[in-house]
């Protein structure tokens, strides 16, 4: 499963953990999946990132010390950009 970190120990990254490692309360907003895991985020950060679409990406680097690729070499990386009025327009129909 992923998290999206708010920061403190590993910054703000996306986090891996295997199934079960992290419990998701009542606070976590489900955003969807990545590669077949579940990809949650608190909801205050939730809120801070609703304008934009989150695009996980891989990168070279050390990774996060609570994250599954911190011994690989590699790390994820949130890139972001904000949604256009129409994306937006489309998102609060949807709600």
């Amino acid at each position: 499963m992923f998290h999206q970190s708010g920061g403190c120990c590993d910054g703000s990254s996306p986090m891996c953990y295997p199934d079960g490692d992290l419990i998701v309360g009542d606070q976590d907003v489900y955003l969807g999946e990545i590669g077949g895991a579940p990809f949650y985020i608190h909801r205050n950060q939730f809120e801070y990132w609703k304008h934009t679409q989150l695009i996980i990406d891989v990168v070279d680097g050390r990774g996060g010390m609570f994250s599954l690729e911190g011994v690989e070499g590699k790390r994820f990386l949130t890139r972001s950009r904000a949604f256009t009025e129409e994306e937006n327009k489309e998102l609060q129909s949807e709600s």
